[in-house]
């Protein structure tokens, strides 16, 4: 039954993307954009980069453009940022502590966002903070998770509603993104760590009329280099009101696992958001399922599922303040079994989690902070926090600084 399911899924997508192109290819290509003036208006600034989401109060720089010569027309923009935290009950892992900091970002993000053949490029350092997880500086979360160009991918425009995309995509799952930069809060929550964050592989996008816009993608899930995995994203946005479905599963099972391709990337993930933005005001409660199956090749005796929600919320006011706050629940299948596979804080667990993140922008400056609270229940004792995994309470206090770069470099 399962393996029929999995190839009814992997033939569905394969002809949904089908579709698409042909779709597109019906389509007249649009105009080439103009070429540029040598000294463009200023209220002809280029467009922020769109490749990434900015889901909150942070906002990004116009990047600065220039000619390349044989490649065209490049955007350019840049972030350098540093971290520190301080929090109680640190856990077990090596380099956990009492106080951390790091270099949060060193990125350069270069697009080439015109043409029939475009392309885009991010590479440096960063940090992936999490609540409720250990820390890790950048140097070992470059090494372990994406590399030094987490994403890099080449897009097809086919038409004037339709897209392709190949290469390290940003996954289409979830409300909250990869880095820091791009969310409410500094740390991302306790929802966002079930999901994936970068994937490899193939992705569709389609706009349907004037209210939806919907994206298929063939990958590999956790980063596995397996491809199996399809997921897909439909969003419908009137006025304020923007609400999303996001599903993803894999369709076979994989024995490969690494620190980025955990026992999640055999299972199954389904997340629903909505958005309301006015004036100063964004308010995003969603919510998100997930399922994993029994694989007794890569210990799991028995499967589990998990359910979470959330909302974020945030007030603007003037001078460049704001001020975002995330309230969480997330709880797991499997209390009372020692078998079954450990997703939060030991099988059957639960933890709530609370961040208020104060912030500042002027310019291409910003400065923020966190302040987290996680509470788990129905722990398994070595599980949770401090030296001994027994403490289920954790307080951070996380401070975040640095500087966006764009239309502020001048090129000649």
């Amino acid at each position: 039954m399962q393996k029929n399911w999995n190839r009814t899924l992997l033939t569905m997508a394969v002809a949904a993307m089908g579709s698409a192109l042909f779709a597109a290819a019906q389509t007249p290509a649009p105009a080439a954009p103009a070429a540029p003036t040598a000294a463009a208006p200023a209220d002809a600034a280029p467009a922020p980069l769109s490749t990434f989401v900015l889901s909150g109060p942070l906002q990004w720089l116009p990047p600065a453009t220039f000619d390349a010569g044989p490649l065209g027309k490049l955007s350019v923009n840049g972030i350098l940022t540093g971290f520190g935290r301080f929090q109680n009950n640190p856990m077990t892992a090596a380099g956990d502590d009492n106080k951390n900091a790091t270099l949060s970002n060193g990125q350069i993000f270069i697009q080439k966002a015109d043409g029939k053949y475009q392309w885009y490029v991010q590479a440096g350092a960063y940090t992936m903070p999490t609540l409720g997880a250990a820390f890790l500086d950048a140097k070992t979360t470059v090494s372990s998770y994406y590399g030094p160009v987490p994403v890099a991918f080449l897009k097809l425009p086919l038409g004037k509603t339709t897209s392709i995309q190949g290469g390290s995509l940003p996954t289409l799952m979830g409300a909250e993104s990869t880095f820091t930069y791009q969310n409410f809060n500094i740390e991302r929550g306790l929802v966002w760590n079930q999901e994936n964050a970068i994937n490899r592989g193939v992705q569709v996008n389609q706009a349907l009329g004037k209210y939806i816009t919907a994206s298929l993608s063939l990958n590999d899930g956790y980063y596995s280099n397996r491809y199996n995995f399809i997921s897909g994203s439909v969003t419908f946005t009137k006025g304020p009101h923007s609400l999303v479905y996001d599903g993803m599963g894999n369709t076979g099972q994989t024995v490969f696992q690494t620190a980025a391709t955990p026992v999640q990337n055999n299972g199954s993930m389904h997340a629903v958001i909505y958005t309301y933005t006015k004036g100063a005001w964004i308010v995003q409660p969603y919510y998100q399922h997930s399922s994993v199956p029994t694989n007794a090749k890569v210990g799991v005796i028995k499967g589990a599922t998990t359910d979470g929600g959330a909302i974020t919320i945030n007030r603007s006011f003037k001078s460049g303040f704001s001020l975002p706050a995330r309230f969480e629940y997330l709880t797991s299948s499997g209390n009372g079994s020692p078998t079954t596979v450990n997703l939060i804080y030991g099988p059957g667990s639960a933890a709530t989690s609370f961040t208020a993140t104060p912030t500042y922008q002027k310019g291409g400056f910003f400065a923020r902070g966190d302040i987290s609270f996680v509470h788990a229940t129905t722990y398994t004792s070595g599980d949770v926090f401090g030296a001994k995994g027994t403490d289920p309470t954790q307080v951070r206090g996380v401070f975040e600084f640095g500087f966006i770069f764009g239309n502020n470099i001048t090129t000649k």
